[in-house]
Formats: C-alpha cells, sequence, structure tokens
C-alpha cells in the first residue's frame, strides 16, 4: 500500500500522519506549535512519523495563512516567526519528496468533502470556527484556492461595514462577531461572568443553562456567521456548508440560532436550500484534506523518492 503524508500546521498544534489512498492514517503524531523555532518542531515530527515505515510517495500540506501558492511561503497570523517563511520549499528540501501547499481550513474544507460530511455535493463551503475563522471552498470536487492560495477567507467577510476594526485591516468581519475569543469578550463586557479564566466552553455550558448574556452571545454570533453564509451562497451557489472547530462543540447553543438567522436572511429559493452540517471528521479533517491535496495534484507517483536533505 503506498502513502502521502500529510501535515497539518495552526498557532496550536502541528500534526502530521501517513494516509493511503483511501483515507487510512498509517501513522499519526502530534505536537504543541512552539514560540520558537517552528520549523525545527515540525522536522522532529516528520521524522518520527516516517521513522521505519514506508516511504511516502508526496507531501500534502495544510497551513494557517495567509499564504502565497505561487512562491509557497506562508505568513501565518498566530505564528508570527513565519513571515513570508518558505515552508513548500523547506519541507520538499527536508523530505526530498514533490510537496503540495493549501490553507489549513481548504484541507478541512477538502476533507470533509472527501471523507466526511460533504461527500455528495456539487458546491461546498468549509468553515472552521474557531479562536479565528477559517474557511474553504469545494467546487465540483475541487479545492477552489484562488491566484494566490487564499480563497475562502470567510472570517474576514464584512457582516457590519460600520462594525469595530478587525486586525486585519476592515470592519465589522464575521470573526469579530463569531470568533470563540469574540464571543467571550462580548459576552464578558455585557455582564457574564465566569472566574479566571473564561473561555468559549464555559460559555457553551452556561447558555446550554440558559444564562441570557451567554445565549446572546452565541446569538449574535450565529446571525453574523448566517449574514456570512447566505452572502457566499448567492456570490457561489454552495449547497453544503460543513462547520467544524471548537466553537461547533457548542452543538445547538451555536447551530439552533444559526438555521433561525437563516431563516430570517435568506431569500432567493437556491440560498434557502443550502444544507448546514457538523463536521464528521474534526480535528482530523484538515490532515485528511491535506492527504486528498497530495492525492489529487499529481505529484504523487509510484517513482521512487529521492533521498531526503538534512533536516538543518
Amino acid at each position: 500500500m503506498t502513502h502521502v503524508l500529510a501535515i497539518d500546521i495552526g498557532g496550536t498544534k502541528l500534526a502530521a500522519a501517513l494516509v493511503d489512498r483511501s483515507g487510512a492514517v498509517l501513522r499519526s503524531s502530534t505536537v504543541p506549535t512552539p514560540r520558537e523555532d517552528v520549523f525545527g518542531a515540525l522536522a522532529l515530527l516528520i521524522t518520527e512519523v516516517v521513522a521505519d515505515g514506508p516511504a511516502p510517495l508526496a507531501v500534502g500540506i495544510g497551513c494557517a495563512g495567509p499564504l502565497n501558492l505561487a512562491s509557497g511561503t506562508v505568513s501565518p497570523v498566530n505564528i508570527t516567526s513565519w513571515r513570508e517563511f518558505p515552508l513548500r520549499e523547506r519541507v520538499r528540501e527536508l523530505t526530498g519528496l514533490p510537496t503540495v501547499l493549501a490553507g489549513d481550513a481548504q484541507c478541512f474544507a477538502l476533507g470533509e468533502h472527501w471523507l466526511g460530511m460533504g461527500g455528495e455535493s456539487a458546491s461546498m463551503l468549509g468553515i472552521v470556527v474557531s479562536t479565528g475563522i477559517g474557511g474553504g471552498l469545494v467546487i465540483g470536487g475541487a479545492p477552489l484556492l484562488g491566484p494566490t492560495g487564499n480563497a475562502g477567507h470567510v472570517g474576514h467577510m464584512t457582516v457590519n461595514p460600520d462594525g469595530d476594526p478587525c486586525p486585519c485591516g476592515s470592519r465589522g468581519c464575521v470573526e469579530s462577531y463569531a470568533s470563540g475569543p469574540n464571543l467571550v469578550r462580548w459576552a464578558l463586557a455585557n455582564g457574564w461572568t465566569a472566574g479566571p479564566t473564561p473561555d468559549g466552553a464555559m460559555l457553551a455550558r452556561d447558555a446550554a443553562s440558559g444564562h441570557p448574556v451567554a445565549r446572546a452571545a452565541f446569538e449574535r454570533g450565529a446571525r453574523a456567521l448566517a449574514a456570512m453564509i447566505v452572502s457566499t451562497a448567492a456570490a457561489i451557489e454552495v449547497t453544503h456548508v460543513v462547520i467544524g472547530g471548537g466553537v461547533a462543540n457548542a452543538g445547538p447553543m451555536l447551530f439552533d440560532p444559526l438555521e433561525r438567522a437563516m431563516d430570517e436572511l435568506t431569500g432567493f429559493a437556491f440560498v434557502r436550500a443550502v444544507e448546514i452540517r457538523r463536521s464528521k471528521l474534526g480535528v482530523q479533517a484538515a490532515l485528511a484534506g491535506a492527504a486528498k491535496l497530495a492525492w489529487s495534484s499529481g505529484v504523487a507517483t509510484a517513482a521512487p523518492p529521492p533521498a531526503p536533505h538534512d533536516a538543518r
């Protein structure tokens, strides 16, 4: 059985896995993302995963963005030591393998389309609602990456032109309303209290218990998400939306008000027909998508891989 090496890079964790053509994982490992020498940690992780196993044919990488596909460089917002970092070339040099790159949320969408909740969809939007909000589009079974590789940045679609400034440079982005930290921020500013280290999980528990401010935070965030989904569906005619990430773990606290907001905001029948689903693969979706990216790119061949270079 042949395999590819799938890599998922985010501000919280680094993950890698050997994945076959069916999506089965032979072996995998995860480590926290260090503050310094991120590539050194990634090199050790890759070595661990491929050691004493079948030689992979190619590498697929999903990385937090923004990124530049033409140059293969990445500048993840939550990895401050990487700015225009030549990730694709460094991994190719390390492994000696053909290497392809896409955004982590794009890989999330591709993974869910391949093995998760979007398999029958001809036009799917995947959304990761977590510390930030990312997205990816799969159209006709293929990821829509865009000229520079940044298509699907739905977290930074403006849902309120008069809203607060966003760190991205725009105003009123959906991320400012619906990401985990911003749900908590708004709830705290409006009277919710939850001890010294409040987080999204605590907010979801209180919302489920009926706390009015906690519920209002999710209602507000869900409405922003609905506005973004409606706009995306109107522009691209997506038929399915799959939502994952830590905030999706709130379950009905997020999805019930989201359905209500969709009902209120949709007009055209083709937009009203959009089906919203919760992620099936969870944290494994981006790795699955990175593997699919490698298998689908044509770089994975049966030819013996060249010898890897020194990791240093």
